[in-house]
Formats: structure tokens, sequence, C-alpha cells
């Protein structure tokens, strides 16, 4: 008779989170919070920026202002969402690849009305342009914190924990021989 030992490695993974909504401040002080308030004053100023401009109406200020407040909206209403716990609410929708392909499409968007609006000769469209590259480079963070997190498996909010077990099987052969 011959022993063969299989050992087959198990990986169960548990989310934990909490299904009520609630208010956490705490929220704001961690980096992905920071960096959704900062997408948000950059946008709202770039926004104004343009506003002030005797030129807000032309096509370029027209654009900047509309992703300025695209951007603007989406931040907010992702803000409260993770500030209220809504995402840990319906975990089931994957918040960070829709937050991840957003901040990545802004920051390539935000790069060209950014462009569009410093290349006039309006001095409030430069200024907007400048708080428009800084949003890109904040979108861009934000998406390359959002790709790290999906790549490593977690979840928006609350827990993701894996548990790794071993278990071994002996299995018996026997084998017989004719003569």
């Amino acid at each position: 008779m011959t022993d063969y030992t299989q050992t087959a490695t198990v990986t169960q993974t548990t989310t934990v989170t909490q299904p009520h909504i609630r208010c956490d401040p705490a929220y704001v002080r961690t980096i992905s919070g920071i960096i959704k308030i900062v997408c948000i004053v950059l946008n709202h100023i770039g926004f104004i920026c343009i506003e002030v401009s005797s030129f807000r109406y032309h096509s370029r200020g027209s654009f900047f202002n509309t992703v300025a407040m695209i951007g603007f909206w989406f931040t907010c209403i992702m803000l409260v969402f993770y500030l209220f716990h809504v995402c840990e609410k319906f975990h089931k929708i994957p918040w960070l690849k829709i937050v991840m392909y957003f901040c990545a499409a802004w920051a390539l968007v935000y790069m060209l009305a950014s462009s569009f609006a410093a290349a006039t000769n309006v001095k409030a469209f430069q200024a907007a342009a400048f708080f428009g590259y800084c949003a890109m480079i904040a979108y861009g963070y934000d998406a390359f914190l959002k790709y790290k997190a999906v790549r490593s498996g977690e979840i928006a909010q609350g827990d993701r924990a894996a548990h790794v077990s071993q278990q071994q099987q002996t299995i018996r052969l026997s084998t017989t021989q004719k003569s």
C-alpha cells in the first residue's frame, strides 16, 4: 500500500458591515475624506473664477463650468454617502470601482478643460485653469488610491477579513501485482 498526503489551503472571506445609516464625522479626517473635501473646494473655486469673468458664456468657460459642477455634485454626494455610511449599508454595490472610474475620467476631463481655459488671454480663465489642474491631481491621486484598494480586495466601508485554513487528507492506494 502506498500513502499519499494531500494538503489543501482554503481561504474564506468574511465581510463585516453595520446595516444602519449613521453619521461618522471622523471620515473627514481620513485621507479619502480630505481628498473629497479638497476636490469639492477646487471645483467650486474654479467654477467661481469662470463665473466672475465677463467671458463666462464662452464655450471654453461653459465646458470648464460643466466639468467643475459635475465633479462638485458627484463628489458632494459621495462625501455624504461616506459620512453617513450609505456605502456600508449597500456594500454589494462596487463603490470603490465606481469612484475609481469617475476619478480617473475626471482627472482626464479636467486636464482638457484646464488646458482649454489656460489657452485664453482671460485672467479669470487662467486662474480657473490653475485650480482645474490642482483638481486634476487630486482626482488622479484619489483614483490611484481606489485602484490600490480594489486590487487588494477592500470594500468601500466596513471590514473584510480573510481566514486561511489548511486541511490535510491522507489517501491510501493499494496496488496489486499479477505474477
